[in-house]
Formats: C-alpha cells, structure tokens, sequence
C-alpha cells in the first residue's frame, strides 16, 4: 500500500537521502518502497539541535534516513550518557527509544525521541517556574535587596 503524502506550497520532504521542495501549488504524492520518509515538520537540522534531548533526535534521525545504526551510534551512546546523568527520570524513554533502534524499529525511536524532546521542555519549564518563584519568595520576605543583591 503507498503512503500519501501531501505538500503544502514550499513544504519540504525528505525521502531517503533526498530533500524534495514543493513549487508554488499544493501537491500530492503517493509514495511506494521501503525509503524512509520524513516530512518538515519532523526534520531537526544539525544548526537547530541546541538541547541534550533534540541532539538525541538528531542522531536518531540520522539512524533513520541512512538506515544505519552504525553511522551516529558512539553520538548517540554518549548523549544519552548525559542527559541520563542530567536527568536520571528519563530513563523510561530512553530505554524505549534504545529498544526501538535495537530492534531497527528507526522511526518509531525517532518518535519517541520527539517525546523526549517534549518531556526536556516540561523539565525545562518546572526549573524555570520553580526559579522564578524562590526569587519571588525571597524578595517577599526581604531576603533580597531591590538589585536582588541580598541584605
């Protein structure tokens, strides 16, 4: 059975090691083969990949589009090292998206990665929040001067 996939004007998609841009109108496509597919929204660019979790998407990415676990394997292993040892709660997903890449189940552990993208950002976000409210806590008790230098 082919997958269908539509392009909306401009929109990239990659199949196999080949980037494919949509002209002007919108486009359909009815793709047959074992290639692997991914569609703009899903590629992560090397330039893009600022945090521990999307330099784990990007190498699984890599693993996807050649195919080869091979080719970003030692990347991957060390990152992972990190960000378990930055984030020892993210094991659960990390130990699904190793399973998948074992199993050469490629873009189902670059899906999971993307969960661990999402799952970083929450993280992110309660350290930003919890942050934010200790300061907020200290300057009302006077434990910070109005500079934030301290009394």
């Amino acid at each position: 059975m082919a997958l269908k996939v539509e392009l909306k004007p401009g929109e990239k998609l990659i199949v196999g090691e080949t980037l494919i841009t949509n002209d002007k109108q919108r486009a359909r496509f009815f793709i047959q083969g074992d290639a692997p597919i991914l569609r703009e929204k899903d590629i992560l660019l090397p330039d893009h990949a600022k945090t521990i979790a999307q330099q784990v998407y990007l190498a699984v990415q890599v693993m996807y589009l050649k195919q080869d676990i091979t080719v970003t394997q030692k990347v991957y292993f060390d990152i992972i090292g990190q960000i378990l040892e930055a984030a020892p709660s993210t094991r659960d997903l990390i130990s699904d998206i190793s399973t998948a890449i074992l199993q050469e189940e490629l873009y189902k552990a670059l899906k999971l990665a993307k969960k661990l993208i999402e799952y970083e950002r929450t993280l992110i976000s309660h350290v930003s929040t919890s942050n934010a409210g200790v300061s907020a806590v200290r300057q009302h008790l006077g434990l910070d001067g109005p500079e934030g230098t301290g009394s």
